[in-house]
């Protein structure tokens, strides 16, 4: 996770959710089709379309996998989330990022999120957020494929790093456009044979042996995952509930993080409600 945070100065204060009302926490996976968010002590509260009305007409503040209004964003994070939050509380939070576009994504991310008052923002892969979901064993090689409504992400995670990472603008949406889920399994196939071709060491190889791990939206379209299937001459690992295991792995790493020591001891005094 990449982030900006402050120095604790106490390892004692730590809390389990959600009795620490200040230690209030969010986890956010905001999509080109769906926003989620989980918030401490209240588990996924909103699952919502990644969409806002300012008056002149609809605006889509996030296309494929790339947050192109800001404070769009921020209005519908404000609208969302807000009112779901302990009063004069400065939550943590953890968003969930693509690999490619990643440090656009971020500083983007952090300004939409700054609406919240956060009293830090941390950042995670997306496929890392899905592996912790999974609880897959990170310390071999995992191949992870998120196919979500608007983007393809093929990444390799090597001791829950990322090794290699491929994306491919196309998704389950598509599929209404005259996208044929063969098109999709393809491009997938395509990044995994590009990803193994150029992998001078045994990482990629590897992660293929052990199953590719699938997730988003597009493991619910049997039509997508029978011809994936084929292509891999081996079923995909299905992630349970995978629209979802995002935002369900960002809320995990924000559980660890609350009880790391730099999460504990009073708020800075930047942060501290007037």
């Amino acid at each position: 996770m990449t982030g900006i945070d402050t120095p604790r100065t106490t390892a004692a204060r730590h809390r389990p959710w959600p009795l620490c009302r200040r230690c209030c926490g969010i986890a956010l996976d905001m999509g080109s089709a769906r926003t989620r968010a989980w918030i401490a002590g209240k588990g996924v509260v909103v699952d919502v379309p990644t969409v806002t009305f300012p008056g002149s007409g609809a605006v889509h503040p996030i296309q494929r996998g790339t947050i192109i209004d800001a404070p769009e964003c921020a209005r519908m994070l404000q609208r969302l989330l807000a009112h779901r939050l302990p009063r004069f509380t400065h939550p943590m939070v953890i968003v969930t990022a693509p690999v490619l576009d990643g440090v656009a994504y971020r500083a983007q991310a952090r300004a939409a999120v700054d609406v919240l008052l956060p009293r830090s923002v941390l950042t995670v892969p997306s496929a890392r957020a899905v592996a912790v979901a999974a609880g897959a064993d990170m310390s071999r090689p995992l191949m992870v494929v998120d196919i979500g409504a608007h983007l393809t992400e093929v990444v390799l995670l090597g001791d829950g790093d990322v090794a290699d990472a491929r994306r491919t603008a196309l998704g389950t949406s598509d599929l209404d456009g005259g996208t044929t889920p063969e098109e999709i399994a393809g491009a997938v196939d395509s990044m995994l044979t590009a990803m193994l071709r150029q992998d001078r060491t045994s990482l990629t190889a590897d992660a293929l042996h052990r199953g590719v791990l699938l997730a988003g939206g597009g493991a619910l379209r049997p039509e997508i995952t029978h011809r994936l299937t084929e292509r891999l001459h081996t079923p995909p690992r299905m992630v349970a509930a995978p629209h979802t295991a995002s935002v369900r792995g960002a809320a995990r790493l924000l559980q660890a993080a609350h009880t790391h020591p730099s999460a504990s001891g009073p708020l800075p005094r930047a942060a501290r409600p007037h």
